[in-house]
């Protein structure tokens, strides 16, 4: 009995470590992700339009939208999502992101398999390149890219 007690220990210590940091992440940057950046360029990705492909926000808003990855619905007549449902759609993003993972869900799930993505998404692999501008962002945020080290770059 006292070794299943030793077990338990072990177990709940191991499960409350935190991971180390990511090797992709860049010295310098920080762990936590950028909110102005996601919202700025990340967050209109969600929207975006792609040939023989439905627009992110289709299929990931309101209750249908699966609960890992459940982004806000548009208001009635909004082209965008308002503050609110912004920081909203940002804790929702960092469901499937570990900062510095470059194999984080929000990569590779949309990902063609061939270029590195995982092996299924419903809604079809939006990006067949890793250099795909869009998918570009979206590294760049998982990295750790801030909206002042985009500033800073120009």
């Amino acid at each position: 009995m006292r070794s299943l007690g030793v077990c338990w220990a072990l177990l709940l210590g191991l499960l409350g470590q935190q991971p180390a940091p990511a090797p992709g992440l860049s010295p310098g940057k920080s762990t936590s992700l950028d909110f102005e950046f996601f919202k700025t360029k990340v967050q209109p990705i969600f929207l975006a339009k792609r040939p023989g492909h439905a627009r992110c926000v289709v299929c990931h808003a309101g209750e249908t939208g699966p609960a890992i990855f459940r982004l806000q619905p548009l208001s009635a007549g909004s082209a965008t999502w308002d503050d609110e449902q912004s920081r909203k759609n940002y804790e929702a993003t960092l469901r499937v992101v570990s900062p510095g993972d470059l194999k984080s869900p929000l990569l590779v799930h949309p990902l063609a398999k061939a270029a590195g993505g995982d092996f299924f998404h419903s809604g079809g692999k939006h990006f067949s390149s890793q250099n795909d501008p869009e998918w570009q962002i979206l590294k760049e945020w998982v990295l750790g890219e801030t909206s002042n080290s985009q500033a800073r770059s120009r």
